[in-house]
């Protein structure tokens, strides 16, 4: 499992330093302007989606479905158009109604912004068609335990919107968005060009014709009934990051790109630790829980805690030791100021908060969809969404910006022990041994060492 684990690692972490890469120019060359918040609004819509498809809700269906069905060739084929043909007419319906939508999505937004910013929501939202066919298929190579092309080709979205980034650098703010969302959309199909190599050095190709031929019927009934509460399940922290962009929309410009740049940095530790773990967790512990190994699925969730908080510890740590220092290195150029850097610093902490708490829940709402417990899973997300939305509200009007990253972490936390409550205290009390807390305070003593001594390095950088 270690070395899956580290194959994801390092594969998203290529990912995210070229995200990065990609975000410090974009801070270049748009700043925290009312252009930077159109492309984010635009984006954000099917980026929310492609989170909550591929960082769990899909293959955490339709894994165990796939993996007990008789027909599996006709199953998988059944399950891969009916989703397709259902995205591609949401999609249409998107681009005939963009500017509805737009209203709704950036409703605080001027009239002159949302006209600007309606076509590119059209566009954009085509993304989450080309994001299915990626992740249909990475559900099919995660089950063959191929997790290399998955973690590595979603490096192709950033480079492919670099370069769209560096081609337009001169040219006008308004004309920039729109290479940019060319870019999201010609990166989108280089990942799909890459699963479908991969699909078919795998015989999953061959597998998707088998079942386009069959003439068996299969019962998607399971599927169906564990998706939708999947979907809920894995969405809470995209739909409070949704909900903040709205909410950001009523506040000065430069809100919503404060809260993207500093929600950019949160999910690096978050996808480097959290979704790479479970990604690689989540199918071992399906197929020990469905042989009853009930032994190896509680170890395999034990390590798994472990690293898991050692990790996001070291990340809250630094982050807090040194967040302005971060933000002004990744991000203080061009048409971003030494005053963007001090808000999204501050915004940055307020999201930080909750990595632990999002991280392991990550790890513990893995063994509830493993054990069929979706619609529980569904349950525990809606009362996190519903304080996180009501804290929103409160917090808004004293702290702003900041009080909406505040109220997701908030979110995060309810969400974490709700989630705990259901895997079991007791069971969850048997990850603690001597060696395990031992080996905690070392990491904290480490991970301060280590804060101070990074803040010195960027501070000597910076000059």
């Amino acid at each position: 499992m270690l070395k899956s684990i580290i194959v994801n690692f390092i594969g998203i972490f290529n990912s995210r330093v070229l995200g990065f890469i990609r975000d410090l120019l974009s801070a270049s060359y748009l700043g925290a302007t009312i252009y930077s918040d159109i492309f984010f609004v635009a984006f954000k819509f099917p980026n929310l989606f492609r989170r909550i498809f591929a960082e769990g809700a899909f293959s955490q269906s339709f894994i165990p479905s796939f993996a007990k069905s008789q027909y599996k060739p006709k199953f998988a084929y059944k399950v891969f158009i009916t989703f397709l043909l259902i995205l591609i007419f949401m999609s249409i319906i998107v681009n005939v109604f963009s500017y509805q939508i737009t209203s709704i999505l950036a409703y605080g937004f001027s009239e002159e912004a949302k006209k600007l910013a309606a076509p590119l929501v059209g566009l954009n939202f085509w993304y989450l068609d080309l994001i299915f066919i990626v992740t249909f298929f990475a559900s099919l190579l995660q089950y063959k335990n191929h997790f290399a092309t998955t973690a590595f080709s979603t490096a192709l979205l950033n480079i492919s919107m670099i370069v769209a980034l560096i081609i337009s650098k001169d040219l006008p703010k308004e004309k920039i968005i729109w290479y940019l969302s060319y870019g999201v959309l010609i990166g989108g199909i280089l990942q799909v060009i890459a699963h479908l190599i991969a699909a078919k050095y795998k015989g999953i190709l061959k597998l998707l014709y088998i079942g386009f031929l069959s003439k068996k019927k299969v019962d998607l009934s399971t599927f169906k009934k564990h998706f939708l509460p999947s979907v809920f399940g894995n969405s809470t922290a995209h739909i409070s990051a949704f909900i903040d962009t709205w909410l950001a929309s009523f506040l000065t410009a430069g809100s919503i790109s404060y809260l993207y740049y500093a929600n950019r940095l949160f999910q690096l530790p978050f996808a480097l630790f959290a979704i790479a773990t479970s990604i690689v967790l989540f199918p071992k512990i399906t197929k020990a829980i469905s042989k009853e190994n009930f032994d190896e699925a509680k170890i395999l969730m034990k390590k798994s805690f472990w690293y898991l908080l050692y990790a996001l510890s070291l990340a809250l740590i630094v982050t807090i030791i040194a967040n302005k220092e971060i933000v002004s290195i990744l991000f203080e150029r061009g048409e971003f100021t030494s005053k963007d850097t001090q808000i999204t610093a501050v915004v940055l902490i307020m999201y930080m908060i909750g990595i632990i708490p999002f991280g392991l829940n990550k790890l513990f709402s893995s063994y509830l969809y493993a054990t069929h417990k979706h619609l529980k899973a569904a349950k525990f997300s809606a009362i996190s969404l519903i304080v996180n939305i009501i804290f929103s509200i409160i917090l808004i009007f004293p702290l702003k910006v900041y009080g909406l990253a505040l109220a997701s972490s908030i979110g995060g936390i309810v969400l974490f022990f709700l989630t705990l409550k259901e895997y079991g205290y007791k069971e969850f009390l048997e990850f603690f041994e001597k060696k395990y807390i031992f080996l905690m305070l070392i990491v904290i003593i480490l991970s301060i060492i280590f804060g101070i001594g990074f803040k010195e390095i960027i501070l000597l950088i910076k000059g």
